[in-house]
């Protein structure tokens, strides 16, 4: 079998797990903080707060920003269902707006549809390591007073305009789930540059409490703490980034060049957009004959995220707007799918993914 995606595991996890052993702290300490610096020094961001997972992330931001019921929250159509998920935490309501074809993320175009009085916080996603262009929706977003909050789950080590992804809004998140490009097994982390939402995103993780140790909260808080054991990880995955980032292109672009005198559509480059490609997607106009094909040979593909406003957890769900246009999600969704792009593929094996999926073109 090739597989789609897996992490990159080798005994540098290990040097780093003995330390958590012998220093018999489990719970958050030394090399939390020092994974916290790390993303710092990486993002560029003021503050790093690490925390459970993505999605805990985005709810913690969103609280931070005292987003709550009453409140519309931009939501990509075409992301994961934690984005929206998040949000109905918060007691706010989700509003699915398409995505650019492009980008396949949220730009201003697509945001003004959905905009309405109500519309408190956009969350543009930063789609399989592409991204959002940032300036843009920033501009209008504080032309009308509405707050941003990045997800940039699938963004590590991706750019915009020379700026880590994650570090435009007024908060981002990163994610660190076992099929990211880094990753802690779980884990997030949450980004910004204000130390007064900084410090109540840290009270939200931690039980109310602004440090430790204490029993006196001064707000109400949830334990979305992290742990030594998935620090030690991320320390020993961010250690090997630069070698991932510089992988995954090479798989990416091996791909383009193959393809580029085929039939298959090659998303298009953004100039502006230093794209790690955590997924090597394509578009093909008989997306689920060739994923069949695949899989009768061994060769894991995956396809784009279902879009949301079809989504059957959604369909009775009270005051979620889904009568805006989202024909671009939908057929993103239908043409595109992800093939093996994980690190620890081999040469041969790439050539053997591209050489079935060119049969599979020249049969059609």
């Amino acid at each position: 079998m090739i597989v789609q995606i897996e992490p990159w595991i080798d005994g540098n996890e290990k040097k780093y797990l003995d330390r958590v052993v012998e220093s018999t702290f489990v719970t958050e300490n030394k090399l939390t903080k020092e994974f916290e610096d790390r993303i710092k020094d990486i993002t560029g961001s003021k503050h790093a707060i690490a925390i459970t997972n993505g999605t805990a992330a985005i709810y913690c931001c969103l609280l931070s920003l005292g987003i709550g019921p009453g409140d519309e929250v931009i939501v990509p159509n075409l992301t994961f269902v934690a984005t929206a998920n998040a949000v109905i935490m918060t007691g706010a309501t989700p509003v699915f707006c398409d995505v650019s074809p492009v980008s396949m993320c949220v730009e201003v175009e697509q945001i003004k549809k959905a905009v309405t009085p109500s519309t408190k916080c956009i969350i543009p996603v930063h789609l399989f390591g592409n991204a959002s262009q940032m300036q843009d929706i920033i501009q209008f977003a504080a032309n009308n007073n509405i707050k941003v909050v990045e997800d940039a789950a699938q963004g590590v080590g991706v750019k915009l305009s020379g700026k880590h992804v994650g570090t435009y809004g007024d908060l981002g998140i990163l994610s660190f789930y076992g099929n990211k490009t880094v990753t802690c097994g779980e884990g997030g982390i949450i980004l910004t540059s204000s130390d007064s939402l900084a410090e109540r995103c840290y009270q939200l993780k931690n039980h109310g409490r602004s440090k430790k140790g204490t029993f006196v909260h001064e707000t109400i808080g949830f334990n979305f703490c992290f742990t030594e054991m998935q620090a030690a990880i991320g320390l020993s995955q961010l250690d090997k980034l630069s070698k991932i980032v510089e992988i995954k292109k090479d798989i990416y672009n091996r791909y383009c060049e193959a393809f580029k005198n085929s039939n298959v559509c090659i998303p298009e480059n953004i100039p502006n957009i230093d794209s790690v490609m955590w997924m090597s997607y394509f578009f093909f106009e008989d997306r689920e004959a060739l994923e069949d094909h695949m899989d009768a040979k061994n060769i894991q593909t995956r396809k784009f995220f279902f879009p949301l406003h079809l989504q059957p957890c959604y369909k009775d769900f009270p005051k979620i707007r889904k009568n805006l246009d989202y024909s671009t999600s939908v057929k993103l969704f239908e043409n595109g799918l992800c093939l093996p792009s994980s690190v620890l593929m081999s040469k041969s094996d790439q050539e053997m993914v591209i050489q079935e999926v060119l049969n599979f073109l020249e049969s059609r």
